[in-house]
C-alpha cells in the first residue's frame, strides 16, 4: 500500500477506519528524513493491511504541534485508536518491521485495561489534592 498523506482533515477518519496507523513526521530539508524515507516507503508495500502516513511538518504545523512533534523524523503508531509508540528517529528496515511485529501481538484488552486503571488513579491522586 501506497502511503497516505495525513492532515487535519484526514486525521479521525484515518484512525477510526484502521486497525494499525504508522505516521511518519517529516521534512522536505530533513536529512533523516531523506534517509529514513525509503525505508519507510519500502515496508509500507509488505504491509497491506496498515496505515502508513505521512505528515509533512512544514505543511502540517498545526497537526505537529498537535502531536508534540519537537524533531524529526518521528515515527508515531496508533492501534484501535490508542497511541501506542511515539519517538524521534530513523529506523533501519529490520526494527521497523520488528517494531510492526511488537504491535501486532499486543493484548489489546490489556492495554486497554492498563490506561484505564491508570486513569483511576489519577483521577484519586486529583481527589486527594
Amino acid at each position: 500500500m501506497a502511503t497516505i498523506k495525513l492532515n487535519q482533515e484526514n486525521l479521525e477518519d484515518t484512525l477510526k477506519n484502521n486497525n494499525i496507523v504508522m505516521i511518519d513526521f517529516w521534512a522536505e530539508w530533513c536529512g533523516p528524513c531523506k534517509m529514513f524515507g525509503p525505508v519507510y516507503e519500502q515496508v509500507a508495500e509488505k504491509h497491506e493491511d496498515i496505515a502508513f502516513t505521512k505528515v509533512n511538518t512544514e505543511e502540517q504545523g498545526e497537526l505537529a504541534a498537535a502531536f508534540g512533534i519537537q524533531s524529526i523524523p518521528t515515527l508515531a503508531i496508533f492501534r484501535d485508536n490508542i497511541l501506542l509508540y511515539k519517538n524521534p528517529g530513523a529506523l533501519p528496515e529490520n526494527a521497523l518491521e520488528d517494531l510492526i511485529k511488537q504491535v501486532r501481538e499486543l493484548d489489546m484488552d490489556k492495554v486497554r485495561k492498563e490506561i484505564a486503571e491508570k486513569e483511576a488513579e489519577e483521577k484519586e491522586e486529583v481527589k486527594a489534592e
